[in-house]
């Protein structure tokens, strides 16, 4: 069985779907890997550290042309032309809608297992990319956040005089939202967070932040434990409701999503501008829209004197331990679809397994 791990080509992607740890217990498995040469620059992880860990290091070609082909981003058109018929794609998919990469992709019979399907069920935890890859992210706008904002985070006591605490809103306690609480936290904010399901108040209050508490006469919680689309009155209710404690914000982390919606819109220009002059917006819902329709995405800008910081891949930003991650949850799924009874590694049937059933983007009528 050979594994492929070409090196990603997507503008400022610095991650890899392998390190040379994961490397080293698959080929104890009895697997192949087959990297392209130079994968693991971007992230760190250079070319002899693979080769000691077991990898081959070959070109791109050949590195698509296995029989599982592992990435972090989509492949493009060309990249699929050089995967073999009847492979399987393990990554990211990035699409909600009919997509012609995917239908190349199906065309030439090639299994396509996307990360973004892994079910959010207690067996798949550790094959969960989105959340491996949004803890980080939740970590890292607290630090973007932290290097744009003029003023100390915690409270500082000092001879020339003391600075208060910021005052720090987190919007949406996902799993990039819990992290970026607890971050902000450690930081000695003042932090003060908001979800539209009630069944995040406790694990905010753990970590330490306050509830932000609103009666929007209706419920935010969806399917998998993602948010669901509040209705048109229930948008304006929590629009209306949430601007004083915003405004008051000193920085407000962004992390509202809807799976295949647009960001719902949670500050407006209004409150951006009732903010005070050099507060933060960090909005990682950029990529959708943004959470702040002033938000610009991959920039930072400065709008009514509020800093709004867009970027949309803050994995990329700690390529290392992103890939690390990434890695182990690619290995965890490969556990679950191989049979390694035998001398050698064999596929299971994978709409057998409810994980691997979940996660397969099938062709349509397929």
């Amino acid at each position: 069985m050979k594994l492929g791990i070409p090196k990603e080509t997507v503008a400022g992607e610095s991650r890899v779907a392998t390190t040379p740890d994961i490397v080293k217990k698959l080929a104890a498995a009895g697997i192949e890997v087959l990297l392209e040469r130079g994968a693991g620059d971007a992230s760190h992880f250079v070319d002899d550290a693979f080769v000691e860990a077991g990898a081959t290091l070959t070109d791109r070609a050949t590195a698509l042309g296995a029989d599982i082909v592992a990435k972090v981003r989509k492949p493009d058109a060309d990249q699929v032309s050089l995967m073999r018929e009847g492979a399987i794609y393990i990554g990211y998919t990035e699409t909600c809608d009919e997509d012609p990469v995917i239908s190349a992709m199906h065309a030439r019979g090639i299994t396509v297992l996307s990360m973004e399907r892994i079910p959010r069920i207690s067996r798949a935890q550790s094959m969960d990319a989105l959340s491996s890859q949004s803890n980080i992210a939740g970590y890292r706008a607290v630090i973007e956040a932290a290097s744009h904002f003029g003023r100390f985070i915690p409270l500082m006591m000092t001879s020339a005089g003391s600075a208060k605490p910021a005052r720090v809103v987190v919007l949406g306690a996902g799993v990039a939202g819990l992290q970026a609480i607890a971050t902000a936290r450690r930081l000695g904010g003042d932090v003060h967070a908001y979800d539209v399901r009630p069944e995040t108040r406790e694990q905010i209050a753990s970590l330490g932040a306050k509830y932000i508490d609103l009666d929007l006469g209706e419920g935010g919680a969806g399917e998998g434990g993602y948010a669901k689309e509040l209705s048109e009155e229930g948008k304006a209710k929590q629009q209306a409701m949430l601007a004083d404690e915003l405004a008051k914000a000193h920085i407000i982390i962004t992390t509202a999503l809807i799976p295949c919606r647009p960001a719902p819109t949670l500050i407006t220009e209004d409150v951006v501008k009732r903010m005070r002059e050099g507060s933060v917006i960090v909005d990682l819902a950029a990529a959708t829209g943004g959470n702040c329709p002033l938000t610009e995405a991959d920039k930072v800008v400065v709008k009514h004197g509020v800093i709004l910081v867009g970027f949309t891949n803050y994995p990329s930003m700690m390529p290392s331990d992103a890939s690390a991650f990434y890695a182990k949850n690619v290995a965890n799924l490969l556990d679950i679809m191989l049979d390694r009874s035998g001398d050698t590694p064999v596929l299971k049937d994978l709409d057998e397994d409810e994980i691997t059933r979940a996660a397969q983007l099938k062709a349509p009528g397929a």
